[in-house]
């Protein structure tokens, strides 16, 4: 029998569960290929026709608006390369405060946008107020024709090559997402005498936690590892983790052997990795183990007590030569084994408070009984309970039942 792991499968899903990259809105939507185009406000009708007409002729498509409201009825509904935004409206003919509230709202849509402000009635305290407020530029009234083509070619180049590194970005992201997921297991084994549940939930789209289970006829192996750092660089030297470990866990190598080799491993990364490898022999239901600095798991006895699983050495990575030791534990019917990172116990609400070990091993000891994808369940519900469902770090959680 396999079990489906949980973990999110869609651009939508780990919008829910963590926090993906993120570029402007428009950036998006700007097709690399069409014209530039580049939205107008101003109140006087004179002068959006002849700015109209003076990028017409340089091949700018535009639209002209007479108001801050149409202004971002028209950011809500298309993409610009550029806006040419007047400070002074008629409900506030000088002071140049309406403009720059209506700068603030744009930016609010699109943090990239360039945006041009221009005025009669300009000083330098309003200027510099505005390039402060997110202003790229700043025209005075009367314009020069040539000054107002160069400074919107300049801008708007600058942004087309910005969207196009998101992007390149985004592309770039898809594909380490689509590499990640398929070095994580899409289910887990279960078989007589035990059964397993587990749950992946990246912080960004692309994360730097893995585990694996990979079952022979002996025995069944867990591996749990946090790579050092986040995004794409973590999931390259996860990758590059699971291909040194997979040929060790299929010989079946001792737990602390399989440390010491990919401590070497690791050590010409530069990067550190905790780790935590363990062989279960089903069987005679005795669990061998190392933990290469890892948050140590929890064993939860049937009766409510628990230890937790610390033999083994320092992180992956930082000494290039270590001896880890090994450990042993018996698991009996009705214990519970928690292998987790530590994003899911450094979770934390508004007030910076973690979720906390104490936290995660009361409602497990509480919910012991429990079947294992039910127990895995209850805990991820407190942790997103305690955090808001915003992590910070990637959080991994695996539970094994003995039943």
């Amino acid at each position: 029998m396999r079990v489906a792991v949980d973990r999110p499968s869609t651009d939508k899903d780990c919008m829910h569960f963590g926090r993906p990259l993120e570029h402007s809105r428009a950036s998006k939507h700007v097709d690399p290929a069409a014209p530039y185009r580049l939205l107008i406000a101003d109140d006087q009708w004179e002068i959006r026709e002849a700015l109209r007409l003076l990028l017409k002729a340089e091949g700018y498509q535009t639209e002209l608006v007479d108001g801050p409201q149409a202004v971002l009825a028209s950011l809500e509904r298309d993409a610009f390369d550029l806006v040419l935004l007047d400070l002074n409206y008629t409900r506030d003919t000088t002071s140049g405060r309406e403009g720059l509230n209506l700068l603030s709202r744009i930016r609010s849509i699109d943090e990239h946008l360039p945006v041009v402000m221009m005025t009669a009635w300009s000083n330098v305290d309003l200027a510099v107020e505005a390039m402060r407020g997110g202003a790229c530029d700043f025209l005075q009234k009367p314009w020069d024709n040539q000054h107002v083509l160069g400074c919107v070619r300049s801008h708007v180049q600058r942004y087309r090559a910005l969207c196009k590194q998101h992007r390149d970005l985004d592309r770039e992201q898809m594909d380490a997402i689509a590499t990640q997921r398929r070095l994580l297991p899409s289910y887990v084994p279960s078989c007589a005498g035990y059964e397993m549940a587990s749950a992946y939930i990246p912080a960004r789209s692309v994360g730097g936690d893995y585990f694996d289970v990979l079952q022979t006829e002996s025995a069944t192996m867990l591996c749990m590892a946090d790579v050092a750092g986040k995004g794409v660089p973590a999931a390259l030297l996860m990758a590059n983790l699971q291909a040194a470990l997979r040929p060790l866990m299929r010989e079946g190598t001792s737990p602390d052997e399989v440390c010491r080799r990919l401590n070497q491993h690791a050590h010409s990364s530069g990067k550190f990795i905790s780790f935590f490898h363990a062989l279960l022999d089903a069987g005679n239901r005795k669990l061998r183990y190392a933990n290469a600095g890892h948050v140590a798991p929890l064993v939860i006895r049937a009766d409510g007590s628990w230890e937790r699983l610390i033999t083994g050495g320092a992180v992956l990575g930082h000494f290039d030569d270590w001896n880890y030791g090994q450990g042993e534990v018996s698991l009996n019917p009705g214990d519970r084994l928690l292998l987790f990172t530590d994003g899911l116990v450094e979770a934390a609400n508004a007030q910076g408070e973690e979720f906390g070990e104490e936290h995660l091993l009361q409602v497990a000891v509480e919910n012991r009984q429990r079947p294992a994808e039910e127990l895995k369940r209850v805990i991820l519900h407190a942790a997103m309970a305690h955090c808001g469902g915003e992590f910070h770090d990637d959080a991994t959680l695996l539970v094994l039942a003995i039943k």
